[in-house]
């Protein structure tokens, strides 16, 4: 009975001891520090007084490294450049998320189709439109007028009546202006703060069918699909037309150059102030209405099905996207984080990462074709060939 109790012990203790080692195992040794007065821990070994333990703790707790083993974290160790690579393009993903309007209002889905909920109805054929920060403006083409919608409920504030032909639009010095798709071309303005009325004729000599607007801080800049880009003085209407140039569609300033689309020869244009051509970048077929994400510019290629991005530094093509769900490409925007590429002939818009050109899907607009596209930081919005204005 004594040697049975003694072997009970014994087996009790062994059971003990394995317990408290395999407790004592699960607790990893962890370093801690005091960063803005608040104590952090770290899961690593090898970073206790370290003079940037905060920093390597904002790195660790933001996602954007994860140490060299699960218990350390190397602080003296080479950075080769791939993980250079992933600590800078962490850094940039994580800015672009968390710093956007739609983080701050916690919008964080993106719909699998247009929502038919969000439709807003228009008095016309709509164009292309703009967002002003808190409303939009739409130009609507088969009424020649422009309508202004609030973002937040989607209410109709007022139209404009007088833009013959209205396609393109630009929010600019306080004031809203359109381009008349007209020949020769006109470019209109108004007032937003004035009640609505007559829009003002502030050039009709641009060349024919000017689309494409955009400005430099100093001019007002269109893409005339006749062949030329006008250069026009807001203050005067004063326009220059300038030659050059094929089919032009789309325009866009990059904040030290213009860069507009020529149809004609399938190419992108990188203009100087004086609207002299300093690089010509060949693109994918049949390019329209580009967009400019702070580091590179997106061309959607109509006729070719495919969205070409290039880098605007230097022109150079970083890729061209042909995946299946890009189909008739018009029109690109960026909302911060996401680019958009509305889909004429396929009827459905396309996403994309914007900062590593990752594609994030598509959603059908079906039955009706989108027309224009813009984002106000938060959504993006898409007018239809229904005279419709869409909320996605």
């Amino acid at each position: 009975m004594k040697t049975t109790k003694t072997k009970l012990s014994m087996v009790l203790v062994t059971v003990s001891t394995i317990l408290v080692m395999v407790f004592t195992s699960s607790r990893l040794p962890a370093d801690t520090g005091t960063c803005g007065g608040a104590t952090a821990t770290l899961p690593f070994t090898d970073v206790t007084g370290n003079l940037f333990f905060c920093q390597i703790a904002e790195a660790f707790f933001s996602g954007l490294t994860n140490g060299t083993t699960p218990t350390t974290y190397g602080p003296s160790g080479n950075v080769t450049r791939d993980q250079m690579a992933a600590f800078i393009t962490r850094t940039q993903d994580a800015a672009l998320t968390r710093g956007s309007r739609r983080a701050a209002l916690k919008q964080w889905a993106t719909p699998f189709d247009v929502p038919p909920t969000g439709m807003i109805a228009l008095s016309g054929f709509p164009g292309l439109l703009k967002s002003d920060g808190a409303d939009l403006w739409v130009a609507l083409f088969g009424t020649d007028r422009v309508t202004r919608v609030r973002a937040s409920d989607g209410k109709v504030l007022g139209t404009w009546t007088g833009a013959i032909n209205a396609t393109g639009v630009l929010v600019a010095r306080g004031l809203i202006y359109v381009t008349g798709d007209t020949n020769p071309g006109h470019l209109y303005v108004l007032d937003p703060s004035d009640a609505p009325g007559m829009v003002t004729t502030l050039s009709s000599t641009l060349t024919n069918n000017p689309r494409g607007i955009t400005t430099d801080g100093a001019y007002i800049w269109t893409a005339d699909a006749g062949g030329r880009v006008s250069k026009i003085d807001p203050d005067t209407g004063s326009t220059t037309n300038i030659t050059g140039f094929s089919e032009p569609q789309g325009i866009t300033f990059d904040g030290a150059n213009l860069w507009v689309t020529d149809r004609g020869d399938s190419s992108l244009k990188r203009l100087d102030s004086s609207g002299n051509v300093l690089q010509s970048v060949t693109v994918g077929s049949g390019p329209f209405y580009p967009t400019f994400d702070g580091s590179n510019i997106w061309v959607p290629d109509f006729d070719g099905n495919s969205v070409t991005v290039v880098r605007a530094r230097d022109g150079l093509v970083l890729a061209t996207l042909n995946m299946i769900g890009i189909d008739g490409p018009t029109q690109a925007a960026f909302d911060g984080q996401r680019i958009l590429v509305i889909n004429q002939s396929g009827n459905s818009v396309f996403l994309f990462r914007a900062a590593d050109l990752t594609p994030l899907g598509s959603a059908s607009t079906y039955p009706a074709s989108p027309m224009g596209v813009c984002s106000d930081g938060i959504n993006f919005w898409i007018t239809l060939s229904t005279a419709q204005l869409v909320r996605f």
